[in-house]
């Protein structure tokens, strides 16, 4: 499985931006669990949204109300619309699949938001 990110980039607080995830070498992607987690500076790596094979999502506290995962299964696509950003959501993002015992990350994109 390999999960290649995308959308990434600098953005003033209060912008928005959507990443992207690809699944390639998977095989019915639609049956993984998909999320997406971010690692700011010094920190450990945080879940920040996950959306399972029947579309339900699930989502931290922090981004609640602000964040979006969707999935497009024919296009084996994972995204997080992110809106109204902050600094403090500054941080390299990195998705993930997920099935069974096995867990799967791609290379991560890095997001930071400007005061």
């Amino acid at each position: 499985v390999q999960l290649q990110a995308s959308g990434g980039g600098l953005v003033q607080a209060g912008g928005s931006l959507r990443l992207s995830c690809a699944a390639s070498r998977i095989i019915l992607f639609s049956h993984y669990v998909m999320e997406w987690y971010r690692q700011a500076p010094g920190k450990q790596r945080d879940l920040v949204a996950s959306i399972t094979s029947g579309g339900s999502t699930n989502y931290a506290d922090s981004v609640k109300g602000r964040f979006t995962i969707s999935r497009d299964n024919d296009k084996n696509t994972v995204y997080l619309q992110m809106n109204s950003l902050k600094p403090e959501d500054t941080a390299v993002y990195y998705c993930a699949a997920a099935r069974g015992s096995s867990q799967y990350w791609g290379q991560g994109t890095l997001v930071t938001v400007s005061s």
